[in-house]
């Protein structure tokens, strides 16, 4: 049975998505790079709940409503199946770095000035076209926020 794993794109109204700084430890998976927060659902978790629990564990953050964007296996990690949710940040909660180097907003046109797994870039343009199409980001001028 493969390992699940569930991530969280955390989205502020401006399309910008939460990205974490890894640790850049030998073995460690995706080090020093960027990613978005999330790991290992523990025996008996739900998925949702393994994304909450890791977004809370890993950023203080306690996000209300998760809405699935993607699930797949990874192809780096065959033992691994990957589901990806996204939320809207509320604006209020403060974020704290528990885990990593650091925790930051990034506007979805600066990504490419960040090293992150491709993949995650692909999963950020898929939760901001959800998230449009839910009608829950603000939109600019009839576009997708930060998608030009």
């Amino acid at each position: 049975m493969k390992a699940l794993v569930a991530g969280v794109v955390l989205l502020r109204d401006d399309g910008a998505a939460l990205l974490q700084h890894r640790d850049d430890k030998p073995g460690l998976r995706h080090a020093g790079m960027w990613v978005m927060p999330g790991g290992h659902c523990d025996p008996g978790e739900t998925i949702e709940a393994c994304a909450r629990r890791e977004l809370r564990e890993e950023t203080d953050y306690d996000c209300d409503d998760l809405r699935l964007v993607f699930a797949f296996d990874d192809a780096e990690d065959c033992e691994c199946h990957c589901v990806m949710f996204w939320g809207r940040y509320d604006g209020h909660q403060v974020i704290r770095c528990r885990e990593g180097q650091a925790l930051v907003f990034v506007p979805r046109e600066q990504a490419s000035s960040y090293r992150m797994p491709g993949y995650l870039v692909e999963l950020w343009d898929m939760a901001l076209e959800v998230s449009a199409r839910d009608g829950v980001l603000r939109q600019m001028n009839g576009k997708v926020p930060g998608r030009g």
